[in-house]
C-alpha cells in the first residue's frame, strides 16, 4: 500500500482534470504529492460540452466556438434565441483534455496511473483506492467515478439523457455558422422527450446530436435512424460525410449523491453536479471546484458536508415527476418555457441561478394545475 499521498483524484475526465488544474492554477500543489487516476488515456475526441457564460470563463483559451444566438423549434414554436448577455459555448473533449494534461505534466506534484478503479473506500483519517492490484491512500480522496449503480428507491426518479452525435461535412454550404439550433423538438416523440442540437462549425461542417430524455436506451440503429432522417428532412442534406461520432449517457436522478463520505469528497456527477432536470454538468462542475479551491485557499475543511440548494432540487424532481409519469410531454413544457420567458431568466433557472421572483414567472408559464399537483407530490416527499 502507497499512502505517500496528500490527495487521490480518482477519475480524469471533467471534473477530475478540472480540479488538478485549478489545483496547480492556484499554487495548492505546493509540497503537495498528488496522484491522478483513470482507466486509460484519452485519444480521440469522444465527447463535447457546451454551455453557456457572460464572461469569459477559466477555460476560455480552448472554446471551440462560441454563439450569440440560437434556433428554438418545436411544432408549436420557431423562434431565434437572443442569448445576450450569454454567450453559448462549445468545448472539445480532446482539446480539454490535451489543455489539462499539458498544464498538469509540467507540475512534478501530480503522479499519473492508468487502470481499472476496483474499489474506493475510506477508514477515520484516511481514503484508499485499489487500482488493479496495488493499493493507494490518502487523507483526502477527489472521487468522479461511480463504481454502483444510483440506488433505484421508490422516492427516486431514474431518467436517462442519452445521445449520438456526427460531425458531419458537407460539399455544399449548408449551415448557418453564426447561430446552432439549441432544441429542435420537430421530430418524432414517440420514444419519449426526444430533440436534436446542431452546433455549426462552419458552413460545411455541423455537429448534429440526437438526444432523447427517456428511461431505457435505444439500439444503434435507432440513433442512426433518428440522425438521418434528422439530416435529410429537417437540414435538407442528403450527400454528407461523418468526419466523427460521439454516444453518451447522463443520469436524470434525483436520488441524492452525496458530496461527502467519510475522508472522500465526491466530485462531478458523482458528487451531485449533474442537473438532474436537464443533464447540464459542465457549468456545475467549475462552480463545484471553484469552491473547493476556495476552501483550500482559506485552509477551511474541504471534506464538511454542505446543504444542497433544496429549492432547485425541488424543481427538479417536479419536472421529473411530469415527464418519467407522462403528464405533459416533454416538447410542450420547452416550449412554454421559450414562449413565455426571456431566454436569459431561463439559463439563469438551468444554472441555478435565477431569484425567487424569477421562478416565481417560470413556473407561472407553465399549465398550473398539471405542475402544482407534481409540486405538491414531491414538496410531501420532501417533508417525509
Amino acid at each position: 500500500m502507497n499512502t505517500n499521498y496528500d490527495y487521490i483524484i480518482a477519475g480524469m475526465g471533467c471534473a477530475g482534470l478540472s480540479l488538478a488544474v485549478r489545483l496547480s492554477e492556484a499554487g495548492l500543489t505546493k509540497d503537495k504529492k498528488i496522484l491522478l487516476v483513470d482507466r486509460e488515456i484519452k485519444n480521440r475526441n469522444d465527447r463535447t460540452w457546451c454551455f453557456w457564460e457572460t464572461q469569459p470563463g477559466f477555460f476560455e483559451d480552448i472554446v471551440f466556438r462560441s454563439w450569440n444566438k440560437a434556433w428554438f423549434n418545436s411544432n408549436d414554436l420557431t423562434e431565434l434565441l437572443d442569448l445576450a448577455p450569454y454567450k453559448y459555448k462549445m468545448i472539445r473533449g480532446i482539446d480539454f483534455f490535451d489543455h489539462c494534461m499539458k498544464r498538469i505534466s509540467a507540475d512534478p506534484a501530480f503522479d499519473i496511473k492508468y487502470g481499472e478503479v476496483k474499489d474506493i473506500y475510506t477508514e477515520e483519517f484516511m481514503a484508499f483506492l485499489l487500482l488493479e492490484e496495488e493499493e493507494f491512500g490518502a487523507p483526502i480522496l477527489f472521487n468522479s467515478i461511480i463504481l454502483k449503480d444510483v440506488k433505484k428507491k421508490s422516492k427516486h426518479y431514474n431518467l436517462l439523457q442519452h445521445f449520438k452525435g456526427w460531425v458531419i461535412k458537407t460539399n455544399e454550404p449548408k449551415f448557418e455558422s453564426n447561430i446552432p439550433i439549441l432544441m429542435d423538438f420537430r421530430i418524432s416523440q414517440n420514444h419519449g422527450t426526444t430533440f436534436v442540437y446542431v452546433m455549426p462549425f462552419s458552413p460545411n461542417e455541423a455537429l448534429v446530436e440526437y438526444t432523447l430524455f427517456t428511461p431505457a436506451l435505444l439500439s444503434p440503429e435507432e440513433y442512426n435512424h433518428g440522425l438521418t432522417n434528422y439530416i435529410t428532412q429537417y437540414l435538407g442534406i442528403t450527400d454528407w460525410q461523418v468526419a466523427e461520432e460521439e454516444f453518451g449517457v447522463i443520469p436524470m436522478t434525483n436520488f441524492p449523491f452525496p458530496k461527502v463520505q467519510g475522508r472522500i469528497r465526491n466530485i462531478g456527477t458523482a458528487g451531485g453536479m449533474t442537473k438532474s432536470s436537464s443533464g447540464y454538468t459542465f457549468r456545475f462542475i467549475q462552480k463545484d471546484v471553484e469552491q473547493i479551491i476556495t476552501t483550500l485557499k482559506k485552509n477551511q475543511d474541504v471534506l464538511e458536508k454542505n446543504s444542497n440548494n433544496s429549492r432547485f432540487n425541488w424543481y427538479d424532481s417536479v419536472l421529473l415527476n411530469v415527464l418519467i409519469n407522462n403528464k405533459m410531454p416533454g416538447a410542450d413544457i420547452f416550449s412554454c418555457l421559450f414562449q413565455k420567458n426571456n431566454p436569459e431568466t431561463l439559463l439563469k433557472f438551468l444554472d441555478n441561478e435565477t431569484s425567487f421572483n424569477e421562478e416565481l414567472h417560470i413556473l407561472a408559464s407553465l399549465p398550473k394545475l398539471l405542475f402544482s399537483k407534481a409540486g405538491i407530490q414531491e414538496g410531501l416527499k420532501l417533508l417525509r
